[in-house]
This record gives C-alpha cells, sequence and structure tokens, in this order.
C-alpha cells in the first residue's frame, strides 16, 4: 500500500505529493518547492521519515510543478522524467520565470521520458500511466488500481478542470480525455489534483459543472 503526502508550495498553491512504498522508496511528482523555507520543510519531512527518494517525476511542465526539480534532482542524485510531449514545454519555461517571480528558477535536465505505454515504477510500486492532453500538449496521470488513488496534475480538480488558454491547451481535448481516460476509472477513485483539494471520480460525474454526466 503506498503512503501520500502533500505538500502546497509557491505562489501558485501547487500541490507537490510524496508518493512511498511499505520500504520507504519515495517518488517526488511535480516539486513545486521553490523558496527557501518550501525546500527545508520538505527535505525535514524527508529526514524524520527516513524516506529514501529514488524516483522525481513530472505530470506536466508547467512552471509551477517544476520549480523544484533542479533542488530534487540534485539533492537527492535520481533519475528524472517527464512525459515524452512536455519537452518544449519545459525548455521554455526559463524564458518566462522571470516575469512570474521566478527569476532564482534553476533549470533541470530530464534523464528519461515517460509515455502511457509505460509503467510508473518505484521500489515495489507500479502505477499505471495514462495520457491526458489539454491542459497541456503531454499532460500524463498515474493511477494506481491496487490503492483507488490517482494523481492528476493539473486536469480535473475539485468542481473544476485544467485551464486551456496556455500553449498546447485545447478545451475540447481535455473533456474528451477527461470522460475517456479518467471517467472510465471506478467512481470510488480518489484524484489527488495539483491544486486544491482531493476528490473522487463519482462526486466529479455527478457534479462537476464542466463535465458532469
Amino acid at each position: 500500500m503506498l503512503k501520500i503526502h502533500r505538500f502546497t508550495f509557491n505562489e501558485f498553491q501547487e500541490n507537490t505529493y510524496l508518493l512511498s512504498d511499505p520500504h520507504g522508496k519515495t517518488v517526488v511528482i511535480d516539486p513545486g518547492c521553490y523558496h527557501r523555507r518550501e525546500k527545508a520543510l520538505l527535505q525535514q519531512y524527508i529526514a524524520e521519515n527516513g524516506l529514501e527518494i529514488v524516483l522525481l517525476v513530472n505530470t506536466h511542465c508547467h512552471i509551477d510543478h517544476v520549480l523544484g526539480n533542479y533542488f530534487i534532482q540534485h539533492t537527492y542524485k535520481v533519475p528524472f522524467l517527464i512525459p515524452e510531449k512536455e519537452q518544449s514545454v519545459l525548455a521554455s519555461v526559463p524564458s518566462y520565470a522571470g516575469l512570474y517571480g521566478f527569476g532564482g528558477y534553476e533549470p533541470a535536465e530530464p534523464s528519461g521520458f515517460l509515455t502511457e505505454k509505460d509503467v510508473l515504477a518505484f521500489g515495489s510500486a507500479q502505477m499505471e500511466i495514462r495520457f491526458v492532453p489539454g491542459h497541456s500538449p503531454g499532460h500524463l496521470v498515474f493511477y494506481s488500481p491496487a490503492d483507488g488513488f490517482c494523481i492528476g496534475g493539473d486536469v480535473l480538480f475539485y468542481n473544476s478542470i485544467g485551464r486551456t488558454d496556455l500553449p498546447g491547451g485545447n478545451h475540447e481535448q481535455l473533456l474528451a480525455n477527461i470522460r475517456q481516460q479518467l471517467y472510465t476509472l471506478p467512481d470510488q477513485t480518489v484524484i489527488y489534483p495539483g491544486h486544491g483539494p482531493e476528490t473522487t471520480i463519482g462526486y466529479e460525474k455527478r457534479t462537476n459543472p464542466f463535465c458532469k454526466i
């Protein structure tokens, strides 16, 4: 059974997730830590809980989800994987980071790429990967059937959806992929989003004003 811990970081209130197997082998997903105090808080939690960071992964590569990539990659010396179709999105971040107030952003170079044909494996855990573009061109989500949850990035939120007005966004594509890739999961599946509180597939199917069915 996987253990989940969520931090909320940076001015975008982005959710950073640590997923750990029963032996403490841990993947960091979408590290948004930018400020010194945020990095210290993350390090303290990892040390106090005896976690071994073995992998760094992004669901997608918008600035709020990648601010801590360099810090995690170089502090813990781990592989860093991004969605294959997010390479240009990640490469563009230095060109606008300063405009958002993140002039100290440090780029990190991925060591590999993920597609929906892969499995997200760390320690004794394996998670399914689903390709859900629309918010960004290469967005992936990570689903654990055994644990009944999905790390959803910026696809589906509590009574909302990811914005589609950024480069590579497509509103109709996002709605179609939510229905095809997320709403086909069991209703009790918990969605841990990139912003805001968790929700469930069944609740969003019934109540989400953008895509209820």
